[in-house]
Order: C-alpha cells, then sequence, then structure tokens
C-alpha cells in the first residue's frame, strides 16, 4: 500500500511540477501521457493527506531549484451574515444608509477607492481579492451605494448567491422594464443578463449567470438619491472616471478570479496604455474590433508597445454604463469568460475611452510572460 501511494505521489509531484521542466523535455519527450495522469491527479489531489505531501515534496525540490510556489491564492474564511433588520437586502451585513465608520470598523479600511459613474467613488474592500464588495458613501459619510460578487448578500426574501432567476422574480416580483432620467425614459431589461428592482428606496439590480443556469452571480444597490443625481445613463467624460473605470474593471475581474479559485492578476501600466490606445482608436474612429483599422491584432499592438508575452488575451466591451456591467457581461460571453479564467494569465491592464456620446469603450489586456 505504501508503494503504491508513493507512486501515485511522484505521479501528482511530476505533474504539479510540470512548468518546471515541461519546455525542456517536450523537445526529446512526447508528453502527451500527462493528460492522463491529469485526469487522476484532479481526483487523487483531494485527498488530505496526498495533498499534505505534495506541499512537503514540492516545497522541498523547490528549495533545492529556487522555485517559490504561487502563494496568491488564499483561503480567507466567510462572515457570518445576518438577515438585514431594515431592508430587503444587505452584503456582508452592511445596508444602505449605514455609517462609515461602522462599516469600517466591521471590515476594515479600504484597499482602493476610484470615481464611478454616480460621481462618488466606489470603496474596495476585500483580503487579496476574497469577501470582496465595493461601498459607496454619501456627503455624510452614509452608505448609499453596494457591490459585490461574493457570497456576501443576505436577504429577507432568502435571496442569495446562486440563487435562480426564476426565485428572484417570485420573491420580488416582475422586474422594472423602463427607468426615467429627465423627460426621457430608457428601455431596461434588454438582456435576460440581469433584473432591476425598486425596493425600500433604493435600485437594486441582480446580476445572472448564464452559464450557471441563470443564477445570482452579483448584485448593486443605488440609493434613490444617488440614482437621481444621473441625469443620463452614461457619466459625463472625465480623466477620474477614466481612471475610476479602469481599476473598477481590473478589482471585479479579480475578484471573479478567486471565486472560481484562480490567483489573482497583476496590474500592469505598460499595457494599460496598450489597451488606452485602442478603446480610443475605437471610440474617435467609430468601430469595434480587436483587430484596428491598420490591420493589427491585439499582439501586434503588444508587441508594438514592447509588451514581452508568451500567453496573450484581450476582451473589448462597448456601451455598458460601467465596469460592473461591462463586467457581468463579459462573463457571461463564452470566450471573454475564458479570458477572465484564464490560469496562464498573470498581468491584466484596462484601458477606457469615450466617444461623443459619453459612452464608453472597454479594453482588457492579459498575458504571461
Amino acid at each position: 500500500m505504501k508503494k503504491l501511494f508513493l507512486f501515485i505521489l511522484l505521479l501528482v509531484v511530476v505533474y504539479q511540477t510540470r512548468p518546471l521542466w515541461e519546455e525542456n523535455a517536450e523537445q526529446y519527450v512526447d508528453l502527451s501521457f500527462i493528460d492522463v495522469i491529469k485526469e487522476q491527479v484532479d481526483t487523487v489531489r483531494e485527498n488530505p493527506a496526498v495533498i499534505q505531501a505534495v506541499d512537503t515534496v514540492i516545497s522541498e525540490v523547490g528549495s533545492w531549484i529556487g522555485f517559490e510556489p504561487d502563494q496568491s491564492v488564499v483561503q480567507v474564511e466567510k462572515p457570518a451574515l445576518a438577515v438585514p433588520d431594515s431592508q430587503t437586502f444587505s452584503v456582508y451585513n452592511v445596508q444602505i444608509g449605514d455609517a462609515r465608520k461602522d462599516v469600517e470598523q466591521e471590515i476594515g479600511s479600504p484597499k482602493r477607492h476610484s470615481q464611478n459613474e454616480y460621481g462618488v467613488d466606489w470603496y474596495a474592500y476585500h483580503e487579496n481579492y476574497h469577501n470582496f464588495l465595493m461601498v459607496s458613501y454619501d456627503e455624510n459619510n452614509q452608505v448609499n451605494g453596494l457591490y459585490t460578487s461574493h457570497d456576501l448578500i443576505s436577504s429577507t426574501a432568502g435571496i442569495a448567491l446562486n440563487t435562480p432567476k426564476e426565485t428572484v422574480r417570485a420573491k420580488l416580483g416582475e422586474p422594472m422594464d423602463k427607468m426615467r432620467k429627465g423627460l426621457t425614459y430608457y428601455i431596461l431589461n434588454e438582456t435576460d443578463e440581469h433584473d432591476y428592482f425598486h425596493l425600500d428606496g433604493t435600485y437594486v439590480t441582480v446580476f445572472y449567470d448564464v452559464h450557471e443556469n441563470h443564477t445570482v452571480t452579483a448584485i448593486q444597490i443605488i440609493d434613490d438619491d444617488l440614482e437621481a443625481s444621473k441625469k443620463g445613463m452614461y457619466a459625463a467624460e472625465s480623466t477620474s472616471l477614466k481612471e475610476g473605470l479602469e481599476y473598477q474593471l481590473f478589482d471585479v475581474t479579480n475578484a471573479a478570479r478567486v471565486t472560481h479559485g484562480l490567483s489573482v492578476l497583476t496590474w500592469d501600466d505598460q499595457v494599460r496604455k496598450t489597451a488606452r490606445d485602442h478603446s480610443l482608436d475605437m471610440a474617435e474612429n467609430k468601430y469595434f474590433d480587436h483587430t484596428n483599422l491598420q490591420g493589427e491584432s491585439p499582439f501586434d499592438r503588444m508587441e508594438d508597445d514592447g509588451i514581452p508575452f508568451m500567453a496573450a488575451g484581450e476582451n473589448l466591451a462597448y456601451g455598458q454604463y460601467s465596469s460592473i456591467f461591462a463586467h457581468e457581461g463579459l462573463m457571461n460571453s463564452a470566450g471573454h469568460r475564458k479570458n477572465i479564467l484564464n490560469d496562464d494569465f498573470s498581468y491584466l491592464g484596462v484601458g477606457v475611452a469615450f466617444n461623443e456620446e459619453s459612452q464608453p469603450y472597454y479594453t482588457e489586456n492579459f498575458f504571461d510572460n
């Protein structure tokens, strides 16, 4: 039995350390057998004894060759959630109207703040992108906006992450189909990817994952007064908003990765410029494509900008009101979702530009080198 265990352990170690030796070995050996090992490893490595043994061996091997295993995927305990006491929804036990000092006493200090489409800042709270939420505050430092894509949703209606759309509508009623801004009515729910509800003096947007049977994947809650302050569906262009949308898309992308067990991406300023240039080119020249009008692909543009990469990918979005809507839409598109959840990528830069109607163009450039 001991020999069998050691043999299995050897196979697991061979697979886990594959990136260290594969490039040199593949020119001499047919490595197709590794795919068979992978199928077995996926089952075997769930055994706690195997996991502990593999970690020990990899650590020893790593010390010999100077390899440090990735520490960016960590486990963080989920907080205890209480049913909201005065509203339909809360996020991380935070409700609209709560005082900022009480919020930060409970969940700590923000990791970043950046301007959103409502002219206020989203404050991002998380532990290496675990237990991720964004909160905005009014002039009195009271909560007037909330967003999360993590299992932090609590509701008097029993709605939480992964609740089916049918259940949401059965509990909350028919979603809104239009919203008035000034003298204009804007049509809502043009897709089946999210629903709007007007509850408790707030506008609640429930996002669904079409790849997970239209179950709840995120929620945004905006106070009536904050929504009313935005006179149109799109905010006026500004440098602060551009940078805010870029960092917000980066943050919500990493938040999605950790919910799928992946490491977080590192922000890259150099490729942000590549992404910005492409967004601006599309906005100014009124097109929407990965290939620009000079026939250059994303990979051509990255090479032109001197960015070394072994693997790369690009996501584009156009016309969404915010980075939240852009991200949730990208996650519902199979090809874009694949880039967001690609374990081969290590870096990400996001570039935003606006057209004449203040509609944002979003470009995400992922890569590894």
